[in-house]
């Protein structure tokens, strides 16, 4: 007969609340590709604001700032240690990004200040990660990231976002918004960890085409020099 599992408070627990047990499984999404098509910053303020005060809300919004502001991937976010936060120089370390790669990322301090109740909830937890569980005997320990995504997902559409709200979403709105304000292609590209100029410039995509419109059409109209002629020749 198979064993029941019990959590601390003596309730039947699913094997699938079990740390690991989604391992080796392809999620159900897997060879789905979806647009460049990352929220507003009115969309994702208006999810930050839906989330509340509550514990969990604080932590949401950890990990949504983590992922917008710093342009991490949800298995960057959700694998960093107290010790990778560094406020002092505003900087966050990835210690194992995609391919085994460490790379430190900066963060803005509205990030920091939106980052910092959440900090304060954490340290009365057991050590580990930086979002973790909350509650019962695995407090403490890394928060699962098909939970962090059913979390935001609830939380987007209780905000009335109309749009996928999904965690590499806000990657790519950190991609373009950088882009907006000027930053160059080689620090955008250092700051996700890319491997290529090739794969930052397909985050970019998401770039407004009537931005690219208006860019264009207000170029300067070319100029020759007043003593080149234009010559025909027989």
């Amino acid at each position: 007969m198979e064993s029941m599992l019990l959590d601390a408070a003596g309730h039947r627990r699913s094997p699938a609340t079990m740390p690991g047990f989604h391992r080796g499984r392809p999620p159900r999404n897997k060879g789905e590709q979806y647009p460049a098509d990352p929220p507003t910053v009115e969309e994702s303020v208006a999810v930050m604001r839906t989330i509340g005060d509550r514990v969990e809300g604080h932590r949401l919004r950890a990990m949504i700032v983590l992922l917008w502001r710093a342009g991490l991937r949800i298995s960057e976010a959700l694998a960093l240690q107290e010790s990778d936060l560094d406020r002092s120089r505003d900087a966050v370390l990835i210690r194992r990004g995609k391919g085994g790669k460490r790379r430190e990322v900066g963060m803005d301090r509205w990030a920091w200040d939106q980052l910092d109740p959440w900090l304060e909830i954490r340290r009365q937890l057991p050590i580990g990660a930086v979002l973790c569980v909350i509650h019962g005997p695995t407090a403490g320990r890394r928060w699962e990231a098909s939970a962090a995504r059913k979390q935001l997902h609830r939380a987007a559409a209780t905000a009335g976002v109309r749009r996928r709200f999904a965690p590499h979403q806000l990657r790519h709105a950190h991609a373009v918004e950088m882009a907006h304000e000027g930053v160059s292609l080689v620090v955008i590209q250092r700051q996700l960890g890319h491997a290529n100029l090739g794969i930052t410039s397909v985050y970019l995509q998401g770039i407004d085409s009537s931005e690219i419109i208006s860019t264009v059409h207000g170029r300067p109209s070319p100029t020759i020099s007043a003593t080149a002629g234009l010559q025909m020749t027989q």
